[in-house]
């Protein structure tokens, strides 16, 4: 329990481990994310980085350890809970409805994920669009979008549920430099309005420009937390993750 006065971290993972069988891909691991932070996640494949947000987000139950979200354990909450909690997740394959409009599938994900009315959600679902920069593609079917407009909706659906804590998962993946840009807009303005990111990302250039700090996975565990310039200098990472001999 916290202190009186003391405001707890937006999420606090304490312990966490997820096994597969005898394979442990993460490891009794300890994160705390405060409010207001951009987190970015970053390790080589296998790290575990994905299992880690299906265990934030209740895809996949821990194997041990327990998962707090501004102080509540939601250890055991399902998936659709910890949506109307404020937790909301885009994939790294985005993951439309192709036969539904843009506008359809971002109104789906303000209803069914974060428990709006119809007449609430479309209001939500049009400003979101707004945000994005999809409000002019609003009546195409999503099959008929482009990588980045794909991406744009993936981040849309998440952005419909009003989180606070958006969990992005390599979403700058397979884009160029001007459309990563595109996108990073786009986050520092969710993130001016009192969203909380975490990140994980392989194009490492995004993440620096605007992560407030990275963390890096290596073989289930946490080897590195801070500042991200001190981060990418630290020797191990760049042992591990940038290929680089120390």
């Amino acid at each position: 329990m916290e202190a009186a006065g003391v405001t707890p971290p937006l999420l606090e993972l304490v312990g966490v481990s997820r096994r597969f069988g005898g394979l442990s891909v993460i490891d009794d691991l300890d994160l705390r994310v405060e409010p207001g932070e951009i987190v970015g996640i970053i390790g080589p494949n296998g790290a575990g980085k994905t299992t880690l947000f299906n265990v934030i987000g209740g895809v996949l139950p821990p194997s041990g350890g327990k998962l707090l979200f501004a102080g509540n354990d939601i250890t055991h909450i399902t998936v659709w809970n910890r949506c109307r909690m404020g937790i909301g997740r885009t994939y790294q394959i985005p993951k439309p409805f192709s036969k539904m409009s843009v506008f359809e599938n971002v109104l789906a994900a303000a209803v069914h994920g974060g428990g709006l009315s119809v007449k609430s959600a479309g209001e939500q679902a049009e400003e979101v669009l707004r945000q994005t920069g999809l409000l002019g593609r609003a009546t195409l079917n999503a099959e008929r979008l482009s990588l980045l407009d794909l991406k744009r909706l993936e981040l849309a659906k998440a952005l419909a549920q009003k989180p606070r804590l958006l969990l992005l998962d390599e979403i700058a993946g397979g884009l160029t430099g001007g459309e990563c840009d595109v996108l990073l807009d786009i986050v520092r303005n969710v993130h001016a309005h009192d969203t909380t990111v975490i990140w994980i990302e392989h194009v490492i250039q995004a993440l620096r420009k605007i992560a407030t700090r990275m963390a890096v996975l290596y073989g289930g565990n946490l080897i590195a937390d801070g500042a991200p310039d001190m981060v990418l200098a630290n020797d191990r990472v760049r042992s591990v993750y940038l290929g680089e001999v120390t």
